[in-house]
């Protein structure tokens, strides 16, 4: 029989897409306040591997990611997204969305993504809310896995969630330096 462990806290991830700089702005503003400080901003990437958002957004489009400095209970998660989710709505022009934000989460094996939508590699967590392994972490560096998004598979975004589980780990440390 297994022996169940104790979950060490995870590292919050955020990645945003958006056109206007005001809006990945506003978006930050009110996760701030939700989950405190940002430990982790990268700079704006030119967003090209799918048109899928230009009909809500236009072109143009840009992504970014954050991290958090409180780490979080890998439960949280489907919350977390519910939230987010929300923030959208909330932000919404005319019914049309001027970001997307896409939470997640990071420990030293893997990144988790949230998503509202099923798939045959993503497992059902709460509130209608499913997760995916989209980045594995082996050797050196993260991964990616047969179902990554392309552009979860570019060395910008490796490079980016590489530096992020740097983070985390210094995070780790301090926590068992403090116990």
């Amino acid at each position: 029989m297994g022996k169940r462990i104790h979950v060490k806290p995870v590292k919050l991830t955020i990645g945003f897409i958006f056109k206007e700089e005001i809006n990945f702005k506003k978006a930050k503003r009110v996760l701030i306040r939700k989950f405190g400080k940002i430990d982790f901003e990268s700079e704006a990437i030119r967003f090209n591997f799918t048109d899928y958002y230009e009909p809500e957004f236009g072109g143009g489009l840009k992504r970014a990611f954050v991290s958090f400095r409180k780490l979080i209970h890998p439960r949280h998660l489907s919350r977390i997204k519910v939230i987010t989710n929300e923030i959208e709505r909330k932000l919404s022009l005319k019914n049309k969305r001027v970001i997307n934000i896409d939470p997640g989460y990071l420990d030293l094996a893997k990144l988790i993504l949230a998503s509202t939508k099923d798939y045959a590699h993503r497992i059902y967590l709460d509130k209608g809310i499913f997760a995916e392994v989209t980045l594995a972490f082996k050797g050196n560096s993260f991964r990616a896995q047969e179902w990554t998004y392309p552009d979860y598979r570019t060395e910008d975004y490796i490079s980016i969630f590489n530096k992020i589980r740097g983070i985390y780990s210094d995070n780790l440390c301090q926590l068992t330096l403090h116990t």
